[in-house]
């Protein structure tokens, strides 16, 4: 990256300020006036990305942006790239500084072992290794590569040997019952699976050899098994899937081939991965993005807004970053990202609450300082989580001081639902009682990088600026290159009014296309549909005159728990299955920083009562399912579903009233086919006020 002189401890945003008016003779007063340019000028804006991070290809671009709407614009046109490349190019010069590539701990190591460290050397050995593998299995350019593992090195490994040759990768987090998991690798038709034995989560081991012995016989499209032996689970019986790989004898070659290995040139808008993002209907969305949009995009959201890579790590080892997530989020994908820029990735595997149970496997303990514990231990210097996570050390009191030395965390970063004022003010005064201990960051408080963007572009349309104030409860920016409004029902952009997030201009990490669409009618419908031409990405926004944005939660009925995203449409496949289930309807009630709320109304057959049984099944269903993340807080059992006259199920109009809003605003009751089972959804809001 090129770097111009600059005072000590200078923010990302302004040395590529700085770099404008040097390079480029831009000079802007103000972050608005910078932001204006940048969603006005795209070919300027982008090309100045590519410049500034020093992107290569071997051939030139004719056109940045060729002006297309969207969703049909293209980027960079005749210019070649691969997100391997983009990383593996680091690894010399981060090994002679003696940077790790990937550092990673557990459940059941921390505290017990020294964190993993992968080196720079060894990930582009094991990446080379990996590669040469599945181009001997015959992956080619195109082909599919799905995986089903946890949050540790070797997802990191096997996605960049992926990419690396042209195959399209696709993960899922092996919390993820065999239903989810098929109801997403089914439609993409992969032609390898990486797969593991098991994971630990909450303080129980979880064997997946079965699940993933019912993905393989259900993916006629499986040609090559890789195992990776997370749980080091000996295989027996019906697990035992005869002929597959070993993942470590698949990465353990070491000869003249793997050191003269490097990525394909592909072309600039490749296929790089298929991520899934859930609406209320229909299977789980299969959106690909492309090699280098989704490279773009992450390099000026993760250095220049999110600050990592900056010139002031307090750490002699350089800047470590962590954001903690599953490999089911799109946080994974962001954590990944680090790599880009030759920066260590921290990973933790396992529940963020560190549970732990009794030796009847019974009795659950819930310790929230896991994750910090794990940032002392491990040196992080951006420490990312869900709002969630903020709020449950809040709430339990959790004693930083007592955490170990977390002197080198200079940022905190929160995405996955709005961040409490109450929560951002807890770390706030916990950092400050670091500092007065004598660690904690320099020059001020602890600053909140707090984000708010989608599976949907892989990126942020909202987050962070070094430079401009921290107001609690509020996002500080619209970022660079995206031109992010509320809109009205109208259509109208409007100010410290809450209404759509809309983005008018294209992006480049924006979809290529959902994976077997024809005429791209469910990617149109997706984000299209209301304001033609324009994206509607499903959340409700107010931007402030100072240009600070506060998001107030989702304005469709997708469930977004946890910063997980899974559609409704899901969980009623696997309580719907049930004998005793007749109907279902459940919503998401997270909203502006209060604790994630999701009820579930279920119809049972005549003569049963929602009981201790009943329920213990339904938490089942989901459970094994979907994830133990979408058990809901609350089952009721109701007479009726809402629906309209032509048959759906009135989920927003339900969690709008139930979020406060008036039963006459919410619905139209001459449009419904029941609307005399609206009095109980009434009483129940009544109830909640």
């Amino acid at each position: 990256m090129t770097q111009t002189k600059t005072p000590p401890f200078a923010p990302q945003i302004r040395l590529y300020q700085n770099w404008l008016r040097e390079q480029r003779g831009h000079a802007f007063d103000t972050y608005d006036a910078l932001w204006r340019w940048s969603t006005t000028d795209l070919n300027a804006f982008w090309q100045s990305i590519w410049d500034y991070f020093d992107l290569h290809s071997p051939t030139p671009h004719g056109l940045v942006c060729d002006g297309a709407p969207m969703p049909d614009t293209r980027w960079f046109v005749g210019a070649q790239f691969n997100y391997a490349h983009q990383v593996l190019r680091h690894a010399p010069a981060a090994h002679a500084a003696g940077l790790s590539a990937i550092i990673s701990h557990n459940e059941k190591t921390l505290g017990d072992q020294p964190a993993r460290q992968l080196s720079w050397p060894e990930l582009r050995r094991q990446v080379a290794s990996l590669a040469l593998y599945l181009l001997a299995e015959g992956v080619q350019p195109g082909d599919r590569v799905a995986a089903y593992l946890p949050n540790i090195p070797e997802a990191m490994v096997a996605f960049l040997a992926t990419v690396s040759i042209g195959g399209v990768w696709s993960i899922c987090a092996p919390d993820m019952g065999s239903n989810a998991v098929l109801d997403r690798f089914r439609q993409i038709e992969p032609k390898v699976l990486i797969a593991c034995d098991g994971m630990t989560y909450g303080g129980r081991d979880l064997d997946r050899r079965v699940v993933v012995a019912e993905l393989c016989a259900a993916l006629p499209s499986v040609q090559q098994v890789i195992m990776y032996k997370n749980l080091g689970l000996v295989a027996n019986g019906s697990e035992n899937l005869a002929g597959c790989t070993d993942f470590t004898l698949a990465t353990a070659r070491d000869d003249a081939q793997t050191k003269a290995f490097e990525p394909l040139w592909l072309p600039f808008d490749h296929p790089l991965w298929i991520v899934y993002s859930s609406g209320t209907t229909g299977l789980p969305k299969p959106i690909v993005h492309g090699h280098g949009g989704t490279v773009l995009v992450a390099l000026a959201l993760k250095c220049l807004h999110n600050d990592i890579g900056c010139s002031y790590a307090p750490n002699s080892l350089g800047e470590r970053y962590h954001w903690y997530s599953s490999t089911g989020w799109v946080m994974w994908n962001a954590q990944l990202s680090g790599l880009l820029s030759g920066t260590t990735c921290c990973l933790f595997d396992g529940s963020p609450g560190g549970r732990s149970v009794d030796a009847a496997g019974n009795k659950v303990t819930t310790d929230w300082t896991t994750l910090w514990r794990f940032a002392a231990e491990t040196g992080v210097t951006f420490f990312g989580a869900g709002a969630a996570f903020y709020a449950n050390c809040q709430k339990t009191g959790v004693d930083l001081t007592a955490c170990g030395d977390l002197s080198t965390i200079r940022a905190l970063g929160t995405t996955g639902s709005p961040l409490s004022a109450e929560a951002e003010a807890w770390g706030t005064e916990q950092f400050r009682k670091l500092k007065g201990a004598g660690v904690g960051e320099r020059g001020g408080d602890i600053w909140w990088c707090n984000i708010s963007g989608g599976t949907d572009f892989c990126g942020a349309f909202i987050g962070g600026n070094r430079e401009l104030p921290l107001v609690p409860g509020e996002m500080q920016c619209r970022l660079l290159g995206c031109a992010v409004q509320a809109w009205n029902e109208q259509g109208e952009p409007v100010t410290d009014e809450v209404g759509e997030l809309v983005c008018s201009q294209p992006i480049p990490s924006m979809p290529l296309y959902f994976w077997g669409d024809m005429g791209n009618q469910r990617y149109l419908s997706s984000y299209f549909d209301m304001y033609p031409g324009v994206w509607r990405h499903g959340d409700w926004l107010k931007v402030g005159r100072n240009g600070g944005c506060v998001i107030y939660g989702r304005s469709d009925a997708t469930i977004h728990r946890y910063g997980l995203r899974m559609g409704t449409s899901e969980l009623y496949s696997a309580v719907e299955a049930l004998p005793e289930v007749l109907d279902s309807m459940v919503v998401d009630l997270e909203y502006l920083g209060r604790e994630s709320y999701m009820p579930l109304f279920v119809v049972l057959r005549e003569g049963l009562m929602l009981n201790d049984v009943v329920r213990s099944k339904i938490v089942e269903a989901i459970k094994t399912a979907l994830s133990p993340r979408f058990v809901p807080n609350e089952i009721f059992q109701v007479a009726e579903i809402p629906r309209t006259l032509s048959g759906k199920k009135q989920e927003l109009p339900i969690k709008k009233l139930l979020l406060g809003q008036p039963i006459e605003k919410v619905v139209n009751r001459e449009a419904m086919a029941n609307p005399a089972c609206l009095d109980w959804y009434v009483a129940l809001a009544r109830s909640r006020q």
